[in-house]
């Protein structure tokens, strides 16, 4: 295939710079708690209102009241500060302990009960439902210590653990074989924007296309998160002027569309994601979807999607067409984007010309650039053992029963393949690449073949990884200029911040009411589909029969792997752009569509008249529109969150 002229295009927005500094201070210490004790409750409660949490804004709105204090003290924020508080921003806002709401939650969970899978949770994963915490809903109860002491844990092997393999591999992909990594510059660019807004006496473009993305997202919050939020609390039931998290049309689309979820997302954010997305993967996923919308009718009619019927909406629709074929399909599609993927890799290993000799270019490996922070690359690859051995024992601690010899198998043969091969393909395309199902076959088989019987595997702490996107974020890092040892101090930071503050929110929401139900609308609406999909595969090493395997059906799974294979061939012989490929067979697969609407119109916009008007520096605005939207609709989910709450503590104070 031909070098892609829209990925060349990504890969000359930015040039890797000359010199490096250290941007952990003072400042990024005061910046991470904020994050942390501020941002991180607002993330966590728009991601259970509207299923997307505060994201970029944290990042935006962190370093512009920084930027301000800092004008006012005579000082400046340097874009390495800048980014150090954007990385810690990122990494405070993964909120770790919101997954014991999960956890709480598929314990006593219906799907769970009808299962029959309730019994079969390990404790260390949650306490079992007749536990006294589930009444007071709390996590500051003894039934809860060993999980919270494993999360914190898992969390701390994790923090080390990208600096092992992960930096490896970028050192290999990045300095030796000097891949481009054409995704990178998107996020450095948005960090230099930052710079900017931090420091206003250098008005840009970035600034000024940064707050009229910021005005849309306040006025556009104000009507999708602010008035539900604030209404909620005053009133029995909230006003939604929009709905959330999407308009349902399933039931007046059953006659002409049967077994097709049909709806439309109304977030706005989903257009200015199209027009920051590559085109080419924008329109192919609509392609796959209208081929799925097509295929869907003549599958129901032909009795393939057997479960569905007619007054089912989307939930109800996608599962049930996920159970009937598209589970099966969607592993043969996950297959063909695999191989196509690990193809394109042999193929550029086979084409890619070097002048200089393999010793010239391996030195490098040993000699990294001055002034970046690098460290040996034998640390890195002692910590990936250590970190990887750490698994291994661990999780054979806490499932006794599973073969060992997997675990050593994930950690020290298929994490360095996959994680080498998925690397080099976001070097070369900016597409990660994984192999689907690995992880939940490899169980099958140890309960199939080896006697393993139990779902306890299932949350232990597994030693498979991929680390291609970690590559991606250390290129970020040399991009914006920033040494490598800025970014260990903050990790070092922001970790016990970020565990403290994520189980004091975790319990405080769950407190406030239980999670889900009507005050937290998306997981009300969604978390029992996600259960419903988890544990259909959890039941797979249950002993006797099991929901999944009426599930697996083989021939799907051909039928997907050959179809997706075929695609990709036929628009590679076609010479289409390689987003378009991934896009069509990623559209193949079922899921819920109601969103692809606006990140088409989006995109069409971005292409077809922002491109037209200002040129490739599109490119550069869009990002920044994105992130200043962003900012503007994490404000208003602030402002809701916060009157919320504050209401909500007032009513329960005794008068």
């Amino acid at each position: 295939m031909k070098e892609d002229r829209e990925l060349r295009e990504y890969r000359e927005l930015l040039k890797p710079p000359d010199h490096f500094e250290d941007g952990f201070g003072w400042k990024a210490v005061f910046g991470a708690l904020f994050i942390g004790f501020v941002m991180m409750p607002g993330s966590m409660y728009l991601n259970l209102v509207i299923g997307t949490g505060v994201g970029p804004a944290a990042r935006w709105v962190t370093v512009i009241l920084f930027g301000e204090v800092a004008k006012r003290a005579y000082t400046r924020l340097r874009q390495q500060e800048v980014f150090v508080l954007y990385y810690m921003a990122g990494a405070a806002l993964s909120s770790p302990f919101s997954g014991l709401l999960w956890n709480q939650y598929i314990v006593q969970s219906e799907a769970a009960r009808v299962l029959g899978l309730t019994h079969l949770i390990p404790s260390w994963v949650a306490p079992p439902p007749g536990s006294e915490s589930y009444v007071e809903r709390t996590f500051f109860h003894r039934d809860w210590l060993v999980p919270i002491l494993l999360m914190i844990g898992f969390e701390l092997i994790q923090a080390v653990d990208h600096f092992g393999l992960g930096y490896a591999l970028y050192r290999l992909t990045s300095d030796v074989e000097r891949l481009p990594f054409p995704m990178a510059p998107v996020g450095a660019l948005g960090t230099m924007a930052l710079t900017e807004s931090a420091n206003r006496e250098e008005t840009s473009w970035r600034w000024r296309v940064f707050s009229i993305g910021g005005v849309i997202g306040l006025i556009f919050g104000f009507i999708y998160v602010l008035i539900p939020s604030a209404s909620g609390v005053i009133l029995v039931e909230p006003i939604r002027i929009l709905p959330i998290p999407w308009i349902e049309l399933t039931p007046y689309t059953e006659d002409f569309l049967p077994a097709v979820a049909t709806g439309i997302q109304l977030d706005l954010g989903l257009m200015f994601l199209g027009m920051v997305l590559p085109f080419w993967a924008v329109m192919g996923g609509l392609i796959g979807f209208i081929i799925t919308m097509i295929a869907n009718p003549i599958l129901y009619r032909k009795g393939i999607l057997y479960h569905w019927h007619k007054g089912m909406e989307t939930v109800d629709t996608v599962f049930a067409n996920n159970f009937d074929f598209y589970m099966s399909f969607g592993i043969g599609l996950g297959l063909a984007i695999a191989v196509a993927g690990i193809v394109h890799v042999m193929v550029m290993l086979r084409k890619a010309g070097h002048k200089e000799p393999l010793g010239e270019r391996f030195k490098r490996l040993f000699t990294p650039p001055p002034g970046r922070g690098d460290f040996s690359i034998w640390i890195a690859l002692a910590i990936y053992v250590a970190s990887t051995t750490a698994y291994i024992l661990l999780c054979n601690y806490l499932v006794p029963g599973f073969p060992i010899i997997f675990l050593v198998a994930y950690g020290f043969i298929y994490t360095p393949i996959i994680s080498y091969i998925s690397a080099r393909m976001e070097g070369v395309a900016g597409q990660f690449v994984s192999l689907p199902m690995v992880r939940e076959m490899s169980f099958i088989a140890a309960s199939r073949f080896f006697g393993y019987h139990g779902i306890g595997i299932w949350y232990a702490p597994i030693p498979i990884h991929n680390y291609g996107k970690a590559t991606v974020k250390f290129r970020e890092i040399e991009l914006t200029g920033t040494s490598f040892r800025s970014i260990i101090k903050a990790e070092i930071f922001v970790f016990p911040v970020v565990m403290i503050s994520s189980l004091l929110f975790s319990q405080y929401l769950w407190h406030l009411a239980p999670i889900p139900s009507s005050h937290y609308p998306y997981a009300q609406e969604l978390w029992h589909l996600q259960a419903l999909n988890t544990l259909l595969l959890q039941s797979a090493t249950v002993e006797g029969d099991s929901p999944f395997f009426q599930a697996l059906k083989l021939s799907y799974v051909l039928w997907g792997l050959g179809l997706g294979v075929l695609t990709y061939w036929l628009l590679a012989v076609l010479n289409l752009p390689i987003m378009l490929i991934y896009g069509v067979t990623r559209g193949l697969g079922q899921t819920t569509p109601h969103g692809v609407f606006l990140e088409v119109i989006g995109a069409l916009l971005g292409r077809y008249y922002f491109i037209k008007k200002y040129g490739l520096r599109w490119r550069h605005y869009a990002p920044v529109l994105l992130a200043g939207f962003s900012c503007g609709m994490g404000i208003m989910g602030m402002i809701g969150m916060g009157f919320t709450l504050i209401m909500r503590s007032l009513s329960k104070l005794a008068y």
